[in-house]
């Protein structure tokens, strides 16, 4: 038999702030390449505090790191792009970036929706 969690209103609230900050990250990652995740970044922060002592703490740490981690390897990439050698390179490291914040993203979005925490935090 299937067990379900049951969840105050508090973190109840919190699942779903949690769940559409997947969602504005995983747009901006395929409308804009990341570039407007700022937004849903500084509601991460903002709500961060919220979730304390829930499962969905972990979740607003999960895409805080990814986002930062993001930012790393796109300058990295513009470090490499600024060199005529380095433009391919700096293309493999992009899309590799890409691809792993769409991995992060939805391996996260898989956890909140079946209601376990996510990474180290």
């Amino acid at each position: 038999m299937a067990q379900e969690l049951i969840l105050d209103s508090r973190t109840d609230s919190a699942k779903n702030w949690a769940w559409w900050l997947y969602l504005g990250h995983g747009l901006s990652v395929f409308f804009t390449l990341g570039l407007a995740s700022f937004i849903p970044l500084i509601l991460n922060y903002i709500k961060r505090d919220e979730a304390q002592g829930t499962f969905i703490y972990s979740h607003h740490g999960w895409m805080i790191r990814s986002f930062w981690w993001y930012v790393v390897w796109v300058i990295v990439g513009w470090c490499l792009f600024a060199t005529i050698i380095g433009i391919p390179l700096a293309w493999v490291v992009w899309v590799g970036a890409w691809l792993w914040k769409v991995y992060r993203l939805l391996r996260g979005w898989s956890a909140l929706n079946n209601n376990v925490p996510i990474g180290d935090s």
